[in-house]
C-alpha cells in the first residue's frame, strides 16, 4: 500500500490536491459529474485541459470511498486506487495497492 496524493475537500464538492507517482507528480481535481447511467463514473479528475481519470463513490462496510481509475501514457496500464477520508477536517489520501493474484 502507498499513499500517492493528498487531497482537500472543496465547499461545491470537488477535491484539490496533488498525485505523486514515480513517473510524475501534478496538481489536480476531482470533478463532480452528472451522472448518465448506474455505471458512469461520479467525478473525472484532471489537471489543467488534460483528463487523467474517473472515480465513483463506493460504500463499503458503513464506510465511503472513491474508488479511482487513473490513466496516462507513461503508464503501462491503467491504476486503480482509493480516495479515502484521513484525520484532517478536509483531508483525503489517495492510497494505491498492487493486485494480489486470487488462487
Amino acid at each position: 500500500m502507498a499513499i500517492i496524493g493528498h487531497f482537500t475537500k472543496q465547499e461545491n464538492g470537488s477535491y484539490t490536491g496533488s498525485i505523486e507517482t514515480l513517473t510524475f507528480t501534478t496538481r489536480a481535481t476531482f470533478e463532480p459529474l452528472a451522472k448518465r447511467g448506474e455505471k458512469s463514473p461520479d467525478y473525472r479528475i484532471t489537471f489543467g485541459l488534460s483528463e487523467i481519470g474517473a472515480a465513483w463513490e463506493r460504500t463499503k462496510e458503513s464506510s465511503s470511498y472513491l474508488s479511482v481509475s487513473l490513466d496516462d501514457p507513461s503508464f503501462a496500464a491503467p491504476i486503480n486506487c482509493r480516495l479515502i477520508k484521513t484525520g484532517a477536517e478536509h483531508g483525503y489520501s489517495l492510497i494505491w495497492e498492487r493486485d494480489r493474484k486470487r488462487s
